[in-house]
């Protein structure tokens, strides 16, 4: 979502006539005839503070994905200068990037099939394990296939942390805790940064892997405890091997275009358009095999539902934007506004903040709201309006200007990303939640890269490159002139990208949430309590 970042965010305690909210636990089979009355009472719904035990569990495994995305950026140049390998140092990324979004609707679907706590455990082990090997990698090349490994982990943590919300709280009151999601991804992609660049300069760049490894043991520890709470309903399913086999390799190819296009390449070449065009044809076979498939990876429900599609490229657009706006931005600062670095860094709070707290107060907001996708729509119009002024002189305004408007953008994009959220999880049945949500946040993955991907080719062509060359080298010997020329396409992409989106979000149906009207439906005691059934 680099996505998708940075200030912290309170759970709102319930009133004591609502206590008891969220997804109903299952109650423990019975062993005789004599409890089949105490089996088919009304099981006992989850507590506020165990739903926010839950939540505060699942942060540290949102946190370990999101910030491994940015840690990484700062240590480049020297990890390079220690393999002696500068031609491949892009794989690192690449690598990471390619694993991780293909996997995450695989975890989608697997959560479904076996629970959100073996996989959710399974996903964060195989985290660390990625995270070992990367710190001991002895070359570039195993580095790189860590990184991969790595990726596998990282793909699951954040998908899964959603499905989970979604999973112990109604979709009326689930608006509230997105805002836990927001503050994970600020202070990843301001910290992360600054965290990756003092181990790295200050002590060994290898310690931007190993962090991960305490850290993944105490995600490991928390969520192994309180994933047992979440109620888990065992259904048959089958997983459609071949269908998630040919959308993964459809999405590494894609990626690797978007990937190599303008850098390694030019975009108009024999090797980009090979990949394009596999990725064409993966795409194709993969659409053949959910029509034919008896239950394929991606069902023909979730993808049909108008809600859920709308939904998807709604969060899909501003995700792309919020991810562009956090690579391309900083270097804004550094070439025109002739900030420092780590200034750079700091001027990235405002927007970010803004992003956070707005999507909070939205979430929050919503459970309240029948016609709740106004906010959303004044936000994007808000945001689209203030990148107006960045477009006409990016190169003219003074930072507080400048500043403010990011704060605006930034405020504008937090309102839709709870709203998008929780309707699409509205619109879907608990047994297809995970996959839903999984592949929501696949697309938002692949529309970032794809942003990323133009934001780039604006800025090298803005600035009279070609393929091969660093945007950062080449940004830092332009001009003034030509960096503003650059710089006023990113902005008015940026804007353009958001008014699609607005699109999306004006199609999306305003369904009325499920789940308890405040402030008091489906809070009351259930007549015989029930032990939960641990998730598998």
């Amino acid at each position: 979502m680099v996505p998708a970042r940075a200030l912290r965010t309170q759970a709102l305690a319930l009133p004591r006539a609502a206590r008891h909210v969220g997804v109903m636990t299952a109650p423990k089979a019975p062993h005789s005839s004599a409890h089949k009355h105490a089996a088919t009472a009304e099981p006992r719904a989850l507590t506020h503070p165990e739903i926010r035990a839950i939540v505060l569990g699942i942060m540290l495994t949102m946190f370990l994905g999101a910030l491994d995305q940015t840690i990484v950026a700062t240590a480049l140049p020297t990890i390079g200068r220690h393999f002696g390998n500068l031609d491949d140092l892009a794989w690192v990324v690449t690598a990471y990037l390619l694993t991780a979004t293909a996997s995450t609707p695989l975890y989608g679907k697997l959560s479904d099939i076996y629970g959100r706590r073996v996989v959710m455990l399974t996903a964060i082990a195989i985290f660390i394990v990625g995270s070992v090997a990367c710190a001991l990698a002895p070359s570039m090349p195993a580095l790189v296939v860590s990184r991969g490994l790595q990726g596998l982990g990282g793909g699951g943590l954040m998908a899964l942390a959603q499905t989970i919300i979604a999973d112990i709280v109604s979709p009326r009151e689930r608006g509230r805790y997105q805002g836990y999601i927001g503050a994970v991804f600020a202070t990843s992609s301001v910290g992360g940064p600054v965290l990756g660049g003092f181990l790295t300069e200050h002590l060994d760049w290898s310690l931007i892997f190993w962090i991960n490894l305490p850290l993944g043991l105490v995600a490991l520890g928390m969520t192994s405890n309180v994933l047992k709470l979440v109620p888990f309903h065992r259904r048959q399913h089958r997983l459609d091997a071949i269908g998630a086999l040919l959308m993964m390799a459809a999405a590494v190819a894609l990626l690797l275009a978007l990937s190599w296009g303008g850098r390694r390449y030019d975009w108009i070449s024999a090797e980009i358009g090979a990949l394009l065009l596999a990725s064409v044809v993966l795409w194709g076979l993969f659409a053949w095999r959910l029509a034919s498939a008896a239950e394929p990876f991606l069902p023909l429900s979730v993808l049909g539902n108008p809600v859920v599609r709308s939904a998807a490229l709604a969060g899909a657009c501003n995700m792309g934007v919020l991810v562009g706006m956090t690579i391309f931005v900083p270097l804004y600062f550094e070439m025109l506004l002739h900030l420092s670095a780590s200034q750079s860094g700091l001027a990235l709070i405002p927007m970010m903040g803004a992003t956070v707290v707005f999507s909070t107060l939205t979430g929050r907001a919503m459970m309240h709201m029948a016609r709740y996708k106004w906010m959303a729509l004044t936000g994007l119009s808000v945001a689209i309006v203030a990148l107006m002024p960045l477009a006409i002189w990016p190169g003219t305004l003074p930072i507080v200007a400048v500043l403010l408007l990011m704060t605006l953008v930034g405020a504008g994009i937090g309102t839709v990303f709870p709203i998008s959220t929780v309707c699409l999880q509205n619109a879907v049945s608990r047994s297809q939640m995970g996959i839903a949500t999984g592949a929501a946040n696949f697309f938002r993955a692949l529309f970032s890269s794809l942003v990323v991907a133009v934001l780039g080719a604006i800025v090298l062509g803005g600035l009279g490159g070609v393929a091969g060359m660093s945007v950062d080298m080449l940004a830092r010997a332009a001009s003034a002139h030509e960096l503003s020329f650059a710089f006023r396409f990113v902005f008015l992409a940026c804007g353009l990208v958001l008014a699609f989106g607005m699109c999306f979000l004006i199609a999306l149906e305003e369904k009325p949430l499920k789940g308890p009207t405040p402030p008091s439906g489906g809070a009351t005691a259930p007549s015989a309590p029930a032990t939960p059934i641990p998730a598998a």
